[in-house]
């Protein structure tokens, strides 16, 4: 019988569905509050997930727990991810210090990755949130928003691939330019902020 994710969930699986739904209906809710109108809504788009079950084993492995279900509830910090594709950088950060002063929820950490970037390049900002779950015994779960550039989660999008393809023959090569392609993007995202707020002081 093939075990497929909400077969390893169980009867959490429904209550993880309900706290995704929450927590998107809480962000749809935030943005729009600082959309002013079509031509400025600062989202390009926005994908959802619940971690599937080959990932959740292989990251509980990873970090040398057990692979059942009460300790991926427990021990990972993004079991519910939200990511959140801007199209400016100051869009991610408008957004952040929305999500701060949002009470419905708890931010654990902030990990700024566009302030300081990951040594291959990688740039996003990851907001973990602690929010309530429906169990007695669990009665909190911690989830994640990414927040990012469509130029950043293009470069995200290829270094995934990257890091899933085996016997790659030219590795260093394709590492070297999607770290110098990083940098590129990075100068660019600055540019376009700088040439939206010109445009805006018009």
């Amino acid at each position: 019988m093939e075990y497929t994710d909400e077969k390893y969930y169980g009867t959490y699986f429904m209550k993880l569905r309900r706290a995704q739904d929450q927590m998107l209906a809480t962000i749809y809710q935030l943005l729009e509050e600082i959309t002013k109108d079509a031509e400025h809504a600062p989202v390009e788009h926005i994908r959802s997930r619940i971690k599937s079950m080959d990932s959740t084993r292989e990251k509980l492995s990873k970090l040398g727990y057990s692979q059942d279900v009460r300790s991926a509830l427990i021990f990972l910090s993004d079991i519910v991810g939200v990511r959140i594709v801007t199209h400016f950088v100051g869009d991610v950060y408008s957004i952040l210090d929305k999500l701060q002063k949002d009470s419905g929820w708890k931010i654990a950490i902030i990990k700024d990755y566009i302030s300081n970037p990951k040594p291959n390049g990688y740039r996003s900002l990851h907001v973990i949130l602690e929010i309530p779950f429906e169990d007695e015994e669990i009665p909190s779960i911690m989830t994640e928003i990414q927040l990012r550039t469509i130029a950043m989660d293009c470069w995200a999008s290829l270094e995934h691939q990257m890091k899933y393809k085996k016997n790659i023959s030219n590795e260093a090569l394709i590492e070297s330019e999607l770290k110098r392609c990083a940098d590129e993007i990075a100068s660019t995202d600055l540019s376009m902020e700088t040439i939206r707020e010109m445009l805006l002081e018009q």
